[in-house]
């Protein structure tokens, strides 16, 4: 049985998430949570596979992004309240627990949600942004970085460097993207190359350079990767894009000290014994966790742990949907088979 992708949203007085789901609305619910700067339709290639096999595949816009509520405050778009819209969307579910899968940003979401609100998960998998117990912020992985691709002298903050212009340079950064949110989708949205492996990724020059785009105001035009995104799938994320801006997806980055505060609340919970699931991209050299010491804190704190190397680049998901699939269908039969809803 073949089952919609369906739109729905939850909305409580504080906050209205939008949501794409497919499958039986009384199955175990398996939520993606996508990152920066993407939407629900990121997962496209999940939704209906995973509803199809039994469960309730739900995919939210995140705060700040495409049919979602958006704030105008840096401070709207810390790691405690996006916690608490998630759940929320659980609640609108109708479950307790639900399987968390995050990518890129939606990767510290689940982490989250698994450190503040364990009772709340079933397991946690994460596409290329390992568990930090501390807090995903530059204070915590530049210690990490791979000093033989980033001498300390050269680049002190290492693949991280472009987080501190956020920082310092906001506007800037912001404006950038917006002057040109076609350029921008297609310059940002790349397969990976493994001619690259080994170099010093882009984000490590971008304070150097006086921006993402070697100091230009905005993206350099360049086509479409149809290995990432299809026609439809460009007009999508550049229409929803050029409707709210920039302004909240980029202010995710500027919240690292409450993000770390918020971490050490949890700090008794930092231990996860539930199921976890990494996703190595081989081609990945932001989030380059083969070779560095990125993965390390992840695998000194959970207890149950499972990696699979992906060959693809930062965009998992929707580069290598198969092989991303087929490593969450094996991991979740192994260690759930009593959600299956068949």
């Amino acid at each position: 049985m073949s089952f919609p992708v369906l739109e729905n949203a939850a909305k409580t007085a504080r906050h209205t998430t939008f949501f794409l789901s497919c499958g039986d609305a009384a199955a175990t619910p398996i939520v993606f949570v996508h990152g920066w700067p993407e939407l629900s339709v990121s997962w496209r290639g999940q939704l209906p596979v995973f509803g199809g096999l039994g469960f309730r595949a739900v995919a939210p816009d995140m705060r700040g992004y495409g049919r979602s509520s958006v704030y105008s405050r840096h401070e709207d778009y810390g790691l405690e309240a996006i916690v608490a819209d998630m759940l929320e969307l659980l609640g609108a579910l109708g479950a307790e627990r639900a399987i968390w899968v995050g990518h890129d940003w939606g990767a510290p979401v689940v982490w989250s949600i698994a450190q503040h609100h364990p009772e709340r998960c079933h397991g946690v998998a994460s596409l290329c942004v390992p568990y930090q117990p501390e807090g995903f912020a530059v204070e915590t992985t530049v210690p990490l970085a791979d000093r033989s691709v980033y001498p300390a002298d050269k680049f002190p903050a290492a693949q991280w460097d472009y987080q501190l212009f956020y920082r310092e340079n906001f506007p800037v950064a912001v404006e950038s993207f917006e002057s040109d949110v076609g350029a921008a989708v297609r310059a940002l949205f790349r397969s990976g190359d493994p001619s690259k492996k080994g170099k010093p990724s882009p984000t490590a020059f971008v304070r150097a350079n006086g921006g993402w785009f070697r100091g230009r105001s905005s993206a350099p035009d360049a086509p479409r990767d149809p290995v990432i995104l299809s026609e439809d799938d460009e007009h999508r994320y550049v229409s929803a894009l050029k409707r709210n801006g920039f302004f909240g997806p980029c202010s995710w980055y500027m919240n690292w000290k409450a993000n770390l505060a918020y971490a050490e609340r949890a700090k008794a919970n930092w231990r996860l014994n539930m199921p976890v699931l990494f996703m190595h991209g081989a081609y990945d050299y932001v989030c380059e966790t083969l070779v560095s010491r990125l993965a390390e804190p992840m695998r000194a704190y959970c207890s149950n742990l499972i990696e699979v190397t992906v060959p693809s680049g930062h965009w998992m998901a929707q580069e290598t949907p198969v092989a991303v699939n087929a490593a969450l269908a094996k991991w979740i039969g192994a260690q759930f088979p009593g959600l299956w809803a068949v």
